[in-house]
Formats: C-alpha cells, sequence, structure tokens
C-alpha cells in the first residue's frame, strides 16, 4: 500500500482504516448513474446470477464463504471472504458469481454505478454467449 492510501491517527478512540482494494486507473462512471449498494447472499452451491453485464462498474468485497467469479476474457478465480473484486461492466460479460462451497453461505457486498434508465443487470442471451465464446478465457 502506497504512503496517499494509508491512515494513522494518535487517539488511542480513533478508528482504525484499512485499504482492502484498489482500482488503479478506475474505470468511466456513466454520466448520471445511480450508485447502488447491494447484499449478495448465496445458499450453498449456488451458481449465482446468469452470464450478465452492467451498464457502468461494479466493485465488491466478499464478506464470508468464498465467491466463483469470471469476468470475460479473464480466468475464472475463486475470491474468499476478506478480498475484494471490481468489473468495469459496459460490454464486458460477466459469466459467474456463485457460491465455491457446497455446505456453507457466502455473501459479498457490491456497489454498481448505473447509466440511467439501464436495469442493474442485463442477461446475456444463448446465442451472444456462442458468438462471443472465443472471447471466454479457457476453463478449467
Amino acid at each position: 500500500m502506497s504512503a496517499e492510501h494509508s491512515f494513522h491517527f494518535d487517539s488511542p478512540t480513533a478508528p482504525k482504516i484499512d485499504v482492502v482494494g484498489t482500482v488503479p486507473g478506475a474505470p468511466q462512471i456513466p454520466e448520471g448513474a445511480e450508485a447502488m449498494t447491494l447484499l449478495v447472499t448465496l445458499p450453498p452451491g449456488s451458481e449465482g446470477a446468469p452470464p450478465h453485464r452492467h451498464s457502468g462498474p461494479a466493485f465488491g468485497y466478499v464478506l464470508k464463504g468464498e465467491m466463483i467469479f469470471e469476468l470475460e476474457g479473464a480466468p475464472q478465480r475463486v475470491i474468499k471472504a476478506g478480498e475484494t473484486f471490481w468489473e468495469p461492466g459496459g460490454d464486458v460479460i460477466h459469466y459467474q458469481d456463485g457460491n465455491n462451497l457446497a455446505d456453507a453461505e457466502s455473501a459479498f457486498v457490491v456497489t454498481m454505478f448505473c447509466a440511467p434508465g439501464q436495469p442493474m443487470l442485463i442477461p446475456v442471451s444463448a446465442k451472444e454467449l456462442e458468438q462471443r465464446r472465443d472471447r471466454r478465457a479457457p476453463r478449467p
């Protein structure tokens, strides 16, 4: 963490502030965007939302459990409690946000910046998924 992201107060009752994630060169937020923060709870083994996209960027933090996370062009990865994630929104497909645990609940908080008049989550059709299959990273 660089000096501009560290915080220190001299009072014994001061809050403790830890930066848990940053996004250098953060993505463009749509003009007039609505910011919304969601708490998403995934039951054990949940596949999460079907492939979709967002009209603006999203920034999240896993509260408990483990989430399988996959964006178009990037390999699937597991994000564990205490870790962050982000996605640029726009044309990028968000393939997975499922629970990586078959026997425990997982939960994350995500703040999204949605373009005016656009839904928070836009499902992607099977036809479009097929047309863009070359953009998906190889799967394990």
